[in-house]
């Protein structure tokens, strides 16, 4: 008996992670027409998601620490699910290093969060197009009877005061940052008036290194997903040192 109840929980599992990526789409293709109006089937779709997490990145490749984190704030904020949103056009980054194409960093997400519950790889940045702003993609998602989260790491919380309609971003969600044990508490950014600081374990765990370490063909065993591993080497990806 308990055995069916643990399939039957599953498959409620799956059946809801659908119905979030249905409605992820629908946002996309409503960002793509300029019309966030919204609409009965967007309503009945966010009755299974009341406490969405939004974790964006260039996720360039996806890690280990990036998954402890969005997995810690989800249990921290007790969020139904955390979207980690693909950046298209990372602002912050253009013009700085090669960026690897977006549909390849969306493929190692995927495949980095495949089977892990509460966490869904999120296109709605590479479908919109263009450079990506949080402003947008928090304004795409929100809607009656969803509180939005915005989970970064402390770094980024230090610098939001440079992000593009940072006023816009505060009145929509609140903000989740994620910390390394016994690291002083951020102060709450222009905007916020309380930040809910999660504590992670310290994995020290840099994109910069991955992408030398794959050009140099040293070992990423325990730094990524082992799924995520073979989907850089099967696509041939930070090949010659980028």
């Amino acid at each position: 008996m308990l055995a069916g109840a643990s399939v039957e929980a599953s498959r409620h599992v799956a059946r809801r992670d659908d119905a979030l990526l249905d409605w992820v789409d629908e946002h996309a293709q409503r960002c793509l027409a300029g019309d966030r109006r919204g609409g009965p089937a967007r309503t009945v779709l966010v009755s299974h998601v009341n406490r969405l997490g939004v974790f964006g990145g260039t996720f360039d490749p996806i890690h280990n620490g990036h998954l402890a984190a969005a997995l810690n704030a989800r249990h921290a904020a007790r969020l139904d699910q955390v979207l980690l949103v693909v950046a298209n056009q990372p602002w912050q980054k253009a013009g700085t290093r090669h960026i690897t194409p977006a549909a390849d960093r969306l493929a190692m997400v995927r495949t980095a969060v495949e089977g892990v519950e509460g966490l869904t790889a999120c296109a709605l940045e590479i479908e919109r197009g263009g450079p990506s702003y949080t402003a947008d993609t928090l304004s795409a998602l929100a809607c009656p009877g969803t509180e939005l989260f915005l989970i970064m790491g402390a770094d980024a919380a230090e610098g939001l005061a440079t992000w593009e309609r940072i006023d816009e971003v505060a009145a929509l969600a609140t903000l989740v940052v994620v910390n390394r044990p016994g690291a002083p508490p951020p102060l709450p950014p222009p905007g916020w008036d309380d930040v809910l600081v999660v504590e992670v374990p310290a994995l020290d765990i840099s994109s910069t290194d991955l992408r030398t370490r794959a050009a140099e063909g040293r070992p990423l065993e325990f730094l990524v997903p082992e799924a995520v591993i073979h989907c850089i080497r099967e696509r041939g990806l930070y090949d010659g040192g980028r």
